[in-house]
């Protein structure tokens, strides 16, 4: 039986760690007082990212550079739905709901790729699929239900915000998947990246963001997510869509969570509960489905 790709499982656990952090850096950019507009603070981001990525891509003499017009439109309808539509939307709501409520719509995403993929493929998923991503969406439940139990979820249209970007970030990452673009993923990473600052950065002039005036907190923040949240973990995810299935790299909205609560408690000294605990334990229980569901569904070898 097949046996799922070293590389590829060390650049989702890459996924794993740093985007689980970035909810709390994009809060703490965002937040009232700190002087980062939700859009710009995005713009630029990905925009430096993707510098960052064209510079590396040139040094290491990356023969992939070049793309051809039809690679740029995918990678251009990929890169703003990822971007755009996704991060866009999640930086957008985080100024009014907290990161880890965020982080539980956004894990809702591993269930729309599922839906996608059924309907692409005219296949309808396994049990033992629906069962694990069930699990794993209770877990996300069970880590915020305190919050769920007393009503303090933000306002609807934050959460509407995230549904949208949840599934928008599905699509892109399906997309992309599912087209073969003759380029390194440095160079993949960097042209979404492009395409989705610029859009980002055309909605802000849009709709009268006002000018930065950030805080240090907001502009450390706003660091960690270029190097770590741009160039290295999106890289590592376009790296880890290639060599897993979409699947699996997609249980790290599942796992996600579990990180921004360790990180909240150590930094923030928010409590772990018998609610964290509990979906910790069910995130964790949904994760190893995914994982057995690829690995009973792989071809046998003759």
């Amino acid at each position: 039986m097949n046996k799922l790709n070293i590389s590829g499982l060390i650049h989702l656990v890459i996924v794993y760690i740093v985007w689980g952090s970035t909810y709390l850096a994009i809060r703490v950019a965002v937040r009232s007082g700190s002087g980062f507009p939700p859009l710009i603070m995005s713009a630029t981001r990905i925009l430096v990212a993707s510098v960052i990525l064209f510079g590396m891509a040139r040094l290491l003499k990356q023969q992939t550079i070049r793309l051809t017009k039809q690679d740029v439109g995918m990678l251009a309808i990929s890169g703003i739905a990822l971007w755009w539509s996704g991060y866009g939307l999640v930086a957008t709501a985080e100024q009014t709901v907290g990161s880890g409520y965020a982080a539980l719509v956004i894990s809702s995403t591993p269930i729309w790729v599922a839906i996608i993929e059924s309907v692409l493929d005219r296949k309808r998923p396994s049990l033992l699929l629906i069962l694990s991503l069930f699990i794993g969406a209770a877990g996300i439940v069970a880590l915020n239900w305190p919050a769920i139990s007393t009503g303090n979820l933000g306002d609807l249209k934050g959460a509407l915000m995230l549904i949208v970007a949840s599934f928008s970030w599905g699509s892109g990452s399906i997309y992309q998947k599912r087209k073969n673009i003759q380029a390194s993923p440095e160079v993949r990473s960097a042209v979404q990246q492009f395409f989705g600052g610029i859009a980002l950065l055309l909605t802000s002039f849009a709709i009268g963001e006002p000018t930065i005036n950030p805080i240090p907190s907001a502009w450390w923040s706003w660091g960690f997510l270029v190097i770590f949240g741009s160039v290295i973990a999106f890289t590592s995810f376009i790296k880890a869509l290639t060599f897993l299935p979409p699947n699996v790299v997609f249980t790290y909205a599942f796992v996600n969570p579990v990180i921004a609560v360790i990180l909240g408690f150590f930094i923030l000294g928010e409590p772990i509960t018998q609610w964290t605990l509990m979906g910790a334990s069910l995130v964790i229980m949904g994760v190893f489905g995914v994982f057995k569901d690829q690995k009973e569904s792989a071809p046998q070898l003759p």
